[in-house]
């Protein structure tokens, strides 16, 4: 098995070494400054109303009550929105504060600002609305053809891929319909943040977020300001996994400031976090594979149906994602795919990790092993004759031109050992703690599934990112845009500057917006986009100190593994004494090369790269209580190039007990448009408890062409193949036909 010391073991210094992050310490013991954390002389607290009803009309708000409690200094509806009311991430289609309509239960009516949380609370209380009920649609399959209930319609988008023949046929097809329900990306950290006023009318906003840049564009149109006069700057973030993407208390932060003219604070409870943030798409997928009696697939037939909720967010990407890599990581030379994204008043719902991909390798990667148990075709034989390879074309026509070693993540994975019998233990068995389940009731499984993923933005968005590299006496200061959500890339800062310069003490300035974007930290794109902003800012240095000191010495030199070396080899100056006593300052833009939107056809170059991942999990089932314990999971995947071997493997067991909460525990139970369970005690994340060993059988390492250090983005792989890999085993050990996750213990005890 690979070790992260066996991957440290080879590398001197800077990339490659499994150094640790510097705020490591700091959020293990409690130190660390959150969002939540942040205070302000003569602050006011802020709190939200929000519909109880998923389709409503607001017929009339009565805050007179709530206004005359001591302590409230201001209560804002949607009359008091300065510019726009309306916000969104792909475009504005959700109102700041609810005018007439509400489209959502947990939809933003009024905003209070108090003195203290309580009194804000009891103004909360004692403001009085009165609604029209509607009903509310909340099939996704039926908001289709259903009257509209936005004014741009039900339908988000609606995608048709078309490629090769659609009069092919196979020898034999394989039908299936599945379902994945509603996950949410449940961090640790609620939303929270502040907003602080000047007096010439401009609002400085803290804020727990993924891109800083987007979040200003959008609160400006809202407040009607110019951009430099609404500054925001990062605040400690607790996770955030693509709910952080959407603005949720941006602009009501900021509207009650400006209002009172003094500091406001807001922090959402559980419940209200719930409510405040986008979700995974619940999905309803069916799908046609046809193939021939060898295993090679000849053509996929599928349609896709993604609930985004009341309002856009991302839906339109997050569909265009689900569509494009439908097929999984394989060879498939016919294919037609329709797809919809639909409005329904459920709850919004937008990026998380995997981003569509989720949804569609479940069920393709459950189509595969039916394939299998058809032809008796060993389950990883057959995707292995399937396997995309460098060359290949995905089914939108695309070329994969980088590396694409799928064969080489199934094959290592498959070589790995596999785990010995349970411990004659009952706490090692499916009801663990409970002490349940009867040994002689347990049925091991095993499961198989692989994933493809497609890192960064697509479908011609301008990606950038912008870094400076600063440097003042051989003293190195970096500053970009990039949010720090947990991931690690401030620990990134330091080895990239560490490897170019040689300068190890490098200050690390906190993000804000008083540089250019450096687009979200999603999509897996960051490494690859705002690491090389930074490798770029670094390089620029160096290149100008080269400058220097060939215009001193009247002597050429060249850099050689970070030093500056003279081309008669008279001199040797390594790069950090170099930069003592004097200043640079670069600031670079970094970009990819570009993508392009997908045609009516759904054919066209929309993606950057593609990741892969490999996963197996081994599962004890009780078929009479229907309990699950996941045993192991182990794991290959194709990384690039590993430049931090300890957070690789950090970002990979994460992302894998994610995909086992999808799998077995995580769901928001949704009743006629009404979330059930927005409380961590009934929904059901993974604890330590229900966290298997996890085995990482091989880091493929294949530099990917034109990623800076042939690095991939390593983070949502894990998550999307861990999910049908353990319901896989689930199916091995039972028998059933599983095809919804979660999988719940009704499906496995009563099926």
């Amino acid at each position: 098995m690979t070790t992260v010391e066996s991957y440290a073991a080879e590398t001197k210094s800077g990339i490659g070494i499994s150094a640790q992050r510097p705020d490591a310490v700091p959020k293990a013991t409690g130190e660390f400054p959150f969002s939540s954390d942040l205070c302000s002389q003569n602050m006011l607290w802020g709190k939200t109303l929000r519909s109880p009803y998923p389709s409503a009309r607001i017929r009339n708000i009565d805050f007179s009550d709530a206004l005359s409690i001591s302590g409230v200094h201001a209560i804002l509806t949607a009359d008091d929105v300065p510019g726009k009311n309306l916000f969104g991430l792909d475009h504005p289609d959700q109102p700041v504060l609810a005018e007439d309509d509400v489209r959502y239960a947990g939809e933003p009516i009024a905003l209070v600002a108090a003195e203290h949380p309580e009194i804000a609370e009891k103004a909360i209380a004692a403001i009085k609305v009165e609604f029209e009920i509607l009903t509310p649609l909340v099939d996704g399959e039926d908001a289709i053809t259903a009257d509209p209930i936005h004014p741009e319609g039900n339908v988000i988008r609606h995608l048709q891929i078309d490629f090769g023949n659609p009069e092919a046929d196979g020898e034999i097809v394989i039908e299936g319909t599945y379902e994945v329900g509603m996950q949410d990306q449940a961090f640790m950290g609620p939303e929270s943040g502040m907003a602080v006023p000047s007096p010439d009318g401009s609002v400085d906003l803290h804020i727990s977020t993924q891109w800083l840049h987007s979040d200003r564009d959008q609160i400006v149109e809202a407040l009607d300001l110019p951009e430099d006069m609404v500054r925001l700057t990062l605040a400690g973030v607790g996770g955030a996994f693509g709910g952080r993407e959407d603005v949720s208390m941006h602009v009501h932060l900021c509207m009650l400031a400006l209002h009172t003219g003094r500091p406001v604070k807001m922090v959402y409870d559980r419940n209200e976090s719930f409510l405040g943030h986008v979700h995974r798409h619940p999905a309803k997928i069916w799908y046609r594979h046809h193939a021939n009696t060898d295993g090679r697939l000849v053509k996929v037939e599928a349609k896709i149906i993604l609930d985004g909720g009341a309002y856009a967010s991302t839906t339109s990407a997050v569909l265009a994602n689900a569509c494009c890599f439908s097929t999984g990581p394989y060879k498939v030379p016919n294919a037609q795919i329709e797809g919809w994204g639909v409005r329904t008043n459920n709850p919004p719902c937008g990026a998380m990790r995997g981003f569509g991909n989720v949804q569609t390798c479940f069920a393709v990667e459950a189509q595969m092993d039916k394939i299998a148990s058809t032809l008796d075709i060993d389950p990883v034989e057959l995707r292995l004759r399937n396997a995309l390879e460098t060359g290949d074309k995905i089914i939108t026509g695309q070329t994969i031109k980088g590396a694409a070693p799928v064969k080489e993540v199934i094959t290592s994975l498959t070589n790995h050992p596999m785990p010995g019998p349970a411990a004659d233990d009952p706490l090692a068995r499916p009801g663990g703690t409970g002490r349940t389940t009867d040994q002689s009731h347990i049925k091991r499984g095993v499961g198989f599934a692989v994933s493809i993923k497609n890192l960064m933005f697509a479908e011609g968005f301008d990606d950038s990112s912008e870094a400076l590299c600063k440097i003042n006496d051989g003293a190195v200061s970096i500053h970009t845009a990039c949010v720090e959500v947990g991931q690690g890339f401030v620990t990134l800062i330091h080895q990239i500057a560490e490897d170019v310069l040689g300068v190890s003490d490098i200050e690390v300035i906190p993000a804000d917006t008083s540089i250019g974007s450096a687009g979200s930290t999603s999509a897996s794109r960051q490494t690859w986009m705002s690491g090389g902003a930074v490798l770029k800012a670094c390089e620029a240095v160096v290149e100008n100190l080269i400058n220097q000191v060939t215009e001193e010495d009247g002597i050429h030199y060249e850099n050689l593994a970070g030093t500056l070396v003279a081309e008669d080899g008279s001199k040797t100056i390594p790069i950090a004494d170099a930069l003592i006593g004097r200043s640079f300052e670069e600031k670079v833009v970094h970009r990819h090369a570009p993508t392009f939107p997908l045609d009516n056809k759904g054919q066209g170059d929309a993606h950057v790269s593609f990741a892969f991942a490999a996963h197996r999990a081994v599962v004890d089932v009780d078929e009479e209580l229907g309990l699950v314990r996941v045993m192991e999971i182990a794991t290959s995947q194709d990384v690039g190039r590993v430049l931090n071997p300890l957070q690789a493997v950090g970002q990979i067991e994460g992302g894998i007990v994610q995909g086992l909460g999808l799998a077995v525990l995580e769901e928001l139970v949704i009743n006629n448009g009404v979330i059930q369970n927005a409380n961590f005690t009934d929904y059901l994340l993974p604890t330590a408890l229900d966290t298997p060993p996890i085995e990482i059988a091989a880091l493929i390492e294949e530099p990917e062409p034109g990623a800076p250090f042939g690095a991939k983005g390593i983070g949502e792989p894990p998550t999307i193949s861990s999910t049908p890999a353990i319901v896989a085993a689930i199916r091995d050990a039972t028998g059933l036909d599983l095809c919804r996750v979660p999988v719940r213990p009704e499906d496995i005890a009563l099926s």
